[in-house]
């Protein structure tokens, strides 16, 4: 596949950018809907976002570094291209997980109302953003056949950009994308129609959803990032897992009537 979405005198402009910028542009509008519901200080999402989102790519491209130095070491500026790829998904999610904290104890918010409305914009950006790996021809999976390829149904166009130097490889970039698809409509049905869900679990649930569907599909992945003999994928999704769990079922079994996800009055942490 071509990276490059169009050359604007001679500035390139790359898919992978624009995807993620698609991404964080939807994901900004579905929470900035969600908030409105709340009493939120006005243009709350909006920084909160831009913060987020800055930090995000920071913590990506450092976890991405991080392991694969050797990459970067002889040119140390490539380390600043990123529109070439090389981010990686749980150094996001750590550093802006940090920086909603932050944010929200700036702004005196409870942070896990907060990010009850941010996960379904999330997981949805993730989505749109793995596309971005489709054209720059990597994050895929092992060899395969036309034949195979073929039989999974996948369309013709994504089947001919996985051909990579004339070998068929599994497109892992799709069963994330779509798994995350997955996970945002169950996360949206938890929230419309469980109407005593209690500020964190829908957090809970994200961050299980997702580690599950990680952990299998970095299985089939060809360029991990690695810890020793493991991949640090499926290692921080099983931390992710056991963390969202917990957390989970601490919030069940808490009998407090305060904290539930619809109550306008819980948002403020003063």
């Amino acid at each position: 596949m071509n990276p490059e979405l169009i050359n604007i005198f001679g500035i390139s402009i790359k898919w992978y950018s624009c995807l993620i910028l698609a991404g964080v542009l939807i994901a900004y509008i579905l929470a900035n809907k969600e908030s409105k519901k709340f009493n939120l200080p006005k243009d709350f999402i909006f920084d909160m976002v831009f913060w987020v989102v800055i930090f995000g790519i920071i913590g990506a491209r450092l976890y991405y570094v991080i392991f694969n130095f050797d990459l970067y070491k002889n040119n140390l500026l490539d380390i600043f291209k990123v529109w070439n790829g090389g981010l990686a998904i749980h150094g996001g999610i750590i550093a802006g997980l940090i920086t909603l904290l932050v944010y929200c104890k700036k702004k005196e918010v409870k942070p896990l109302r907060i990010m009850d409305i941010a996960v379904p914009s999330l997981i949805i950006a993730q989505a749109i953003g793995r596309w971005g790996n489709f054209f720059n021809s990597e994050a895929h999976g092992p060899a395969t056949s036309l034949l195979n390829l073929q039989n999974l149904h996948i369309p013709s166009f994504i089947i001919k950009g996985m051909n990579i130097n004339g070998i068929y490889y599994h497109p892992t970039f799709l069963y994330e994308s779509l798994w995350c698809v997955m996970g945002f409509i169950v996360l949206i049905l938890i929230r419309k129609f469980y109407k005593y869900l209690k500020s964190g679990q829908l957090t809970c649930v994200y961050l299980m959803w997702y580690s599950i569907g990680r952990f299998f599909i970095e299985s089939l992945r060809t360029d991990s990032l690695m810890i020793g003999g493991f991949k640090a994928a499926q290692l921080m999704s099983i931390i992710m897992f056991i963390v969202g769990f917990i957390c989970f079922v601490y919030l069940c079994f808490n009998r407090l009537k305060k904290g539930q996800y619809y109550d306008k009055k819980e948002m403020r942490d003063n």
